[in-house]
């Protein structure tokens, strides 16, 4: 597409969650430290939230590299909370290495959890269960998680818990059938979105890992352009600046201009459009893509790559 372009050895603006382009900005390093300090107390429940698209499974991804590169830890994670209180258990014995099969009893399963918790505490090593989407969990599977926590020594919990998941997952918290849950989570942290510094500084730190090393793409009035259409929202800004790099790339441009921005901005259904932007932008991004998929097609065509 517009590697060549701009010089760039892969896409820097995929909304794919990679560490690879892991970026610490004030709120994520802050929550890292929350979860490092808790993790370290050994102790209960920790919950991370973050509206849409801040940026919570790549900081649980993060923390899970960091974790599974500590012998100290063993790791566990359910990227897809959405399971009922049988498919959770067993989901959770295949993660920590139990032969369990779906006909087996749930108290069958529970002593074998057990077990195996007791006997990583015996090698000093602490199990901490991640869990992604924690808003999309069933309440008897929550209750179930809360009733995995029971098993303790004298000094700390043998199973921590970190839960991530959107704002809902507060309200879900409120229920009062569950407020024992509520209560086992000793430390919080709710991720917020960048401010204008901060997305700068992101944009260049993921050029920058994408190969780029060239002259600065984006100019202060682009910068604030993408700022209030992505409202500080990560996902919302490589989708901005990945359209953004498609048009200017189309029209042979070298930099970002606020034309480009506001192209991407008017193609963009969740982005803050302001009083100017007008229908002739989705227009124009809408020619420069047809123009694209032209040039690709004549490259394939003729056996290369643009």
């Amino acid at each position: 597409m517009y590697l060549e372009h701009f010089t760039l050895s892969e896409l820097p603006f995929s909304i794919t969650p990679d560490t690879g382009f892991y970026f610490k900005n004030p709120s994520h390093q802050q929550a890292m430290n929350v979860l490092q300090v808790a993790l370290r107390s050994g102790e209960g429940f920790i919950k991370i939230t973050g509206e849409v698209g801040t940026g919570k499974t790549l900081l649980c991804r993060q923390l899970l590299n960091q974790l599974s590169n500590d012998e100290h830890y063993v790791t566990a994670y359910l990227p897809n909370p959405n399971l009922g209180t049988a498919d959770l258990n067993l989901a959770l014995a295949a993660e920590m290495g139990l032969q369990c099969e779906k006909d087996d009893s749930q108290h069958n399963i529970h002593k074998l959890f057990n077990k195996r918790l007791i006997e990583l505490a015996a090698e000093g090593k602490q199990v901490v269960l991640l869990i992604d989407e924690a808003q999309a969990m069933p309440e008897p599977s929550l209750e179930a998680l809360r009733l995995l926590t029971n098993l303790e020594t004298e000094k700390s919990k043998l199973l921590q818990i970190v839960l991530f998941g959107q704002p809902e997952l507060d309200t879900v918290l409120e229920r009062p059938s569950i407020r024992q849950l509520k209560q086992r989570i000793i430390f919080s942290y709710a991720l917020e979105p960048m401010n204008k510094e901060g997305i700068q500084a992101y944009l260049a730190h993921r050029l920058l890992t994408a190969g780029y090393a060239g002259i600065p793409l984006f100019n202060n009035s682009v910068i604030e352009k993408l700022f209030l259409a992505s409202r500080g929202i990560p996902r919302l800004v490589n989708i901005l600046a990945h359209k953004s790099l498609m048009v200017a790339y189309g029209q042979g441009a070298r930099k970002i201009s606020s034309q480009h921005v506001q192209a991407a901005i008017a193609d963009t259904e969740d982005a803050q459009m302001d009083n100017n932007t007008s229908q002739r932008w989705t227009v124009g991004l809408a020619s420069v893509l047809a123009t694209l998929v032209i040039v690709i097609s004549l490259y394939v065509y003729m056996g290369t790559t643009p």
